[in-house]
């Protein structure tokens, strides 16, 4: 009898974290190296918030939270879904998480049995597949293309539906691609699920406050009402309050499928750290300037990037809508070689070999479910950037 149990044969690690620590190793190995594989904002966070938690440790708020998170961050959730998205949600109708991967992996484990289907639209977040194969599911990819913007249309998600599907699963704007669905577009996608009662929406909003120019965020039960009760919709600190290490998701969806969630997670880890969930209480209900500041930042690096990225030899990049991704295609190089003669033969030799001629980190397209292509994080300063992308370009230049 094995040791170790048949579910670990189903899942991969992931590759966005392997990336991370690969340059993290190189770089103390003495390696010029930039790396561009880690999802998260290179800005501290806001003082306000650090000060609000370093105020709850001298309060003594440091004791067991409950379950589904402490009541003041529940009731700035709902506040939030209110002002933000137009939704209104109760505080019992919202749960706290270690991040949004828990989350995310809660509402698996409580809905999914064996033989439930879960629709993803490829590509997609490195640990969605993996995490629909732990709770005993199934991933269904729904195909896009670099053609489309990366966005799942109504006839491939109307093909994708089966008897047996549980949940579609939406990323918005989405990592790897920084694809973001206007509202015409989620109306189409919500016209489908309304011929499918039996199929839930679970969607991803973590880069929701990431979107430039004049694109206007939207959600899908803010779009279709209709939807409401059969809508978890996830988000989180991280991304738009720089709060990564804090470990603070969070959700709203109906009571029971609430309750189901909180009841595992009493049975996983408990609550969220105190701390930080009070910490998460000054985010959300205190100052909100920064992030249009952020926003502005990240705007300009995403165009310093796609313009040099689409300059260098054999690279196409879109220009994304949102988040603090590009996802270039590498098409045009599979079958070039090495100056060393090695054959370009994946996006994830492509990748290698970048690392190793010119020390720049990237993460393959491939292991996101959609290649040639790879994904740059453009959240490090426009200087590295700079240099990065120049690097990208002489190492296509040397293909041949």
């Amino acid at each position: 009898m094995a040791f170790l149990a048949d579910t670990l044969s189903r899942v991969k690690p992931s590759a966005t974290i392997a990336v991370t620590q690969k340059a993290r190793e190189l770089k103390n190995a003495g390696r010029d190296i930039i790396g561009l594989g880690a999802g998260e904002p290179d800005f501290d966070t806001p003082d306000n918030i650090k000060n609000a938690a370093i105020e709850a440790i001298r309060r003594g708020e440091t004791k067991y939270p409950p379950v589904s998170g402490i009541v003041p961050l529940r009731e700035a959730i709902a506040k939030k879904f209110k002002r933000e998205n137009n939704l209104d949600y109760k505080p019992e109708q919202t749960i706290v998480g270690t991040g949004g991967k828990q989350i995310l992996f809660n509402a698996f484990m409580a809905t999914l049995n064996p033989g439930d289907e879960v629709v993803i639209p490829r590509p997609y977040w490195v640990s969605y597949p993996e995490m629909v194969a732990i709770c005993g599911g199934t991933s269904v990819f729904a195909d896009t293309s670099i053609d489309n913007g990366f966005k799942l249309t109504a006839s491939v998600l109307e093909k994708a539906i089966t008897p047996k599907t549980k949940w579609l699963l939406m990323n918005s704007p989405s990592n790897p691609s920084g694809a973001a669905y206007t509202e015409a577009e989620l109306r189409a996608l919500a016209d489908v699920l309304l011929k499918h009662p039996h199929v839930w929406t679970l969607t991803d909003d973590m880069y929701e406050h990431l979107t430039y120019g004049d694109f206007v965020f939207k959600t899908i039960a803010e779009v279709e009402p209709k939807l409401y009760e059969r809508t978890l919709t996830m988000n989180g600190v991280s991304k738009a309050y720089a709060m990564t290490g804090w470990r603070i998701g969070y959700a709203a969806g109906p009571v029971a499928l609430i309750k189901a969630m909180d009841m595992i997670q009493g049975q996983q880890t408990s609550g969220a750290c105190t701390i930080a969930q009070w910490a998460s209480v000054e985010a959300l209900n205190g100052p909100q300037d920064f992030i249009a500041r952020n926003k502005a930042i990240f705007q300009g690096r995403r165009d310093l990037v796609v313009s040099m990225l689409n300059q260098a030899r054999g690279i196409t990049c879109p220009s994304p809508e949102g988040a603090f991704y590009v996802y270039p295609s590498c098409a045009q190089l599979i079958g070039k070689r090495t100056k060393a003669g090695k054959l370009i033969d994946t996006d994830e030799t492509f990748c290698s070999e970048l690392l190793e001629a010119e020390g720049v980190a990237v993460v393959f397209g491939s292991a996101f479910g959609l290649g040639p292509n790879f994904r740059i994080s453009y959240a490090t300063s426009e200087t590295l950037l700079e240099e990065a992308c120049t690097r990208i370009q002489r190492f296509t230049a040397s293909l041949t």
